[in-house]
């Protein structure tokens, strides 16, 4: 069998992950995991754009043996969906998922489908987003994610009024590595591919956008190497490293945005979020921004019971009240 370099970076990847004993070991438990949403919507129904060197197969890999929880994560995607969580009562406010996985994949349930449920329960629909990756050949390169980033906020607002939902009130939530595609897809206006239907007529911009543990920078020495290498590979120029890196963007007219994040995290350094937070307050933009003690990277919400950090969604919530995007 042959490697490429994506197959090669991605299984020492794998092999290097720190796994819980939790993971590991079957576990004798009466509870199940919850079911998974059956709708989903295919971003590009006549294909993704710009695939003709493509040559990955989509696999999605479970790492829980757990069967009270799942832990999945989805690579070499060619057909990006959006998987539909809609609350029993909808309060007309929309949100757009984005997982992080370093830009090497991106995880289906810590940062997607657990984030969902609380956020569901509180009245919000939710879309998770299962992406391309930079790594996989596409013709787009680093603005890969960002293409099925803006299509996807695109139909989640054109399809708003069939849905039951308010167009001007459709969010983005993004978590470390899907922080930065999401704060990609607040900050830049340019449209990152050529318009397919109609649904690419209407804006891309998120109405609030919140930014969990984000990979913010693509600078030495906060940045968080692997992101960058899977973005831009190993040797990227200076202009590249400026181009990707969210602090150095120009946020005027930018949404509300929240950023969260734990001071002891050593994947993401909190600087990531301090940094950005001090361009946003010089930009202008509405900011709200939450620093916890403790928690680490990657805690989404099952690794952070417990703890301080825990009460994050319901902060986002409370923020989302106050800006009239939860309720009008």
């Amino acid at each position: 069998m042959t490697l490429n370099r994506r197959d090669a970076l991605g299984l020492a990847a794998l092999a290097a992950a720190p796994v819980s004993a939790q993971a590991l070991t079957p576990v004798s438990s009466t509870q199940v995991a919850p079911p998974d949403p059956t709708e989903t919507i295919r971003l590009w129904p006549d294909g993704a754009p710009g695939g003709e060197r493509v040559t990955v197969t989509a696999q999605v890999t479970e790492r829980s043996r757990d069967p009270s929880f799942h832990d999945r994560f989805a690579q070499y995607t060619t057909d990006p969906i959006l998987t539909v969580m809609r609350p029993a009562r909808p309060n007309g406010a929309s949100m757009l998922l984005i997982p992080g996985g370093g830009y090497k994949w991106a995880v289906v349930d810590k940062e997607g489908l657990d984030i969902a449920r609380p956020f569901a329960a509180a009245g919000v629909t939710c879309f998770l987003l299962r992406y391309r990756l930079p790594g996989d050949g596409w013709a787009a390169g680093a603005d890969v994610s960002l293409q099925d980033a803006q299509r996807a906020l695109r139909l989640i607002r054109t399809r708003a009024a069939a849905d039951g939902l308010d167009p001007v009130r459709v969010g983005v939530l993004g978590a470390s590595a899907g922080g930065h595609l999401a704060g990609l897809l607040t900050a830049r206006a340019d449209a990152t591919y050529a318009a397919a239907d109609e649904a690419d007529m209407v804006s891309h911009r998120p109405d609030v956008s919140v930014l969990l543990y984000p990979v913010a920078t693509m600078a030495d020495p906060f940045v968080h190497a692997g992101s960058r290498t899977e973005l831009l590979g190993p040797s990227p120029s200076a202009e590249q490293i400026e181009r990707y890196s969210l602090e150095k963007m120009d946020w005027r007219g930018r949404p509300p945005t929240m950023l969260i994040h734990a001071l002891d995290d050593a994947s993401v350094p909190p600087e990531n979020s301090l940094q950005l937070l001090a361009t946003l307050r010089a930009a202008g933009v509405t900011t709200e921004a939450h620093l916890f003690q403790e928690g680490g990277h990657g805690f989404g919400i099952r690794l952070i019971a417990g703890r301080p950090a825990e009460v994050w969604p319901e902060l986002v919530l409370r923020w989302g009240e106050r800006l009239g995007w939860l309720s009008r």
